[in-house]
C-alpha cells in the first residue's frame, strides 16, 4: 500500500496563529529564564500538555525547581494557579471543596452553600501526588478526566483551560501510595526532571544568591490559549504518520503477533489505545511549537519517550538486565522505520 508524504495545506489564518505560537513560545522561554535555568525539554513537554488540554506528571528528586517551574509558567500564561500539597491526611473535600450551612442574617434562613476548593484554578500543581491515600487520588483524577466535580448532586464545571501538573518524588517511597497504571494512564506525559549540567548549576547558584533579574510577564492569555488548542485539533495528519504511531503502540504488546521480539522478552504489558491518541495529539502540538502546520513521523518519535514511559511495564527479565522502559522505547524507535509503507 502506498503512502502520501505531501505536506497538508493550511489556511492563512491558521498559519498566522502557528507563527504567533512559535514566537510566543520563544518569549515564554525568555521569561522563564529570569527564574529557571535550563530544563528546555521539560518546558517544551509542559507546553505540549497545555496545547493539547492534557495533564502531565513530573518526576524528579527534591530541589530541581519543579514547583517553581510550574508557578512561573502560570505567570507567563496569565493563568490562575493553585498548589495543593498532598499529604496522608488530605481528604477529597480539601481539594474539591465542601458544602457549608449559611444563615441569612436578615431572615435567619439557612441553606447549604458550596465553597470551592483549590482545584478551581486554570493550572493546578499537585505536589507529591503519591503521598495521599487512593481515595483522595481518585477524587483528583476524576476531576482531571471529567473536568467537573459533583457535590450534593450538583455539578460544578472546572475553569477552561484546566491543567494538572503533578509531581512525584522517586526517592523516599516509605509512606507513599504509588499511582496504579490505570491512573498513570490519565497523564499524557511522565516528564523526567533531571539534574542540571555543571554550567547550569553554576548559573543557578549565581542567580539564586544574587540580585533577581525581574518578575516574568504574561505572554499568552486565556483566550489565545483556547484558540491555539482548537488549531492543534484541526491540524491535519497524513496517513503514513497515523500508521507509524499505530505501529509504535501495537509492537509493545507482548502477547500479540505484532509485538517485537525484545518487547515479548522484556515487557509484561504494552501501551493501550490512549498512547496512540496521545502520540498524535502531542506530535501536532510539537509541530506547532516548531512553526509547522504538518505533522511528521519525527514529531511522533520525539514525544514517544514521555508517553510510553509510564504505559509499558518492564518484567523481571528486563529489571534483572538493567533495562528500563526508556531503553525499550529507544530500541523500538530504532527498529520501526519512520517512512515504512505499512500495509
Amino acid at each position: 500500500m502506498s503512502t502520501t508524504l505531501e505536506k497538508p495545506q493550511a489556511t492563512d489564518k491558521d498559519m498566522q496563529a502557528v507563527e504567533h505560537l512559535k514566537a510566543s513560545a520563544a518569549k515564554i522561554k525568555t521569561e522563564l529564564s529570569k527564574v529557571i535555568v535550563g530544563q528546555e525539554a521539560v518546558v517544551d513537554q509542559v507546553l505540549i500538555s497545555i496545547l493539547t488540554r492534557s495533564h502531565a506528571l513530573l518526576v524528579g528528586v527534591p530541589g530541581l525547581a519543579k514547583t517553581l517551574l510550574v508557578s512561573t509558567l502560570s505567570q507567563t500564561l496569565h493563568l490562575s494557579f493553585k498548589r495543593i500539597q498532598f499529604t496522608p491526611d488530605l481528604m477529597p473535600s480539601d481539594i474539591t471543596g465542601t458544602e457549608v450551612i449559611y444563615q441569612d442574617p436578615a431572615t435567619n434562613h439557612r441553606e447549604f452553600r458550596f465553597l470551592k476548593g483549590p482545584i478551581f484554578a486554570n493550572m493546578i500543581l499537585a505536589d507529591e501526588i503519591n503521598r495521599t491515600p487512593p481515595k483522595t487520588q481518585a477524587a483528583m483524577l476524576e476531576a482531571m478526566q471529567e473536568r467537573k466535580i459533583t457535590v450534593g448532586g450538583n455539578d460544578f464545571p472546572l475553569p477552561d483551560p484546566f491543567f494538572v501538573l503533578a509531581t512525584q518524588n522517586p526517592i523516599e517511597q516509605e509512606g507513599t501510595y504509588p499511582l496504579p497504571e490505570a491512573q498513570l494512564d490519565r497523564f499524557m506525559f511522565m516528564i523526567l526532571v533531571d539534574y542540571p549540567t555543571a554550567a547550569e548549576e553554576l548559573q543557578i547558584m549565581k542567580m539564586a544568591t544574587g540580585v533577581t533579574s525581574g518578575k516574568p510577564t504574561a505572554v499568552l492569555n486565556i483566550e489565545e490559549i483556547l484558540v491555539l488548542q482548537q488549531i492543534v485539533r484541526r491540524m491535519p495528519v497524513a496517513e503514513h504518520v497515523y500508521a507509524y504511531a499505530e505501529r509504535l503502540v501495537r509492537c509493545t504488546r507482548p502477547k500479540t503477533s505484532e509485538a517485537l521480539d525484545f518487547c515479548k522478552k522484556w515487557l509484561s504489558w504494552g501501551a493501550g489505545p490512549r498512547a496512540g491518541l496521545n502520540l498524535i495529539m502531542a506530535a501536532k502540538a510539537r509541530a506547532m511549537l516548531n512553526g509547522q502546520f504538518y505533522v511528521s513521523c519525527d514529531d511522533v518519535a520525539a514525544v514517544a519517550l514521555p508517553i510510553f514511559r509510564h504505559r509499558i511495564v518492564a518484567n523481571f527479565a528486563a529489571q534483572s538486565e538493567g533495562v528500563t522502559t526508556d531503553d525499550i522505547t529507544r530500541k523500538i524507535l530504532e527498529t520501526i522505520p519512520k517512512d515504512e509503507k505499512l500495509a
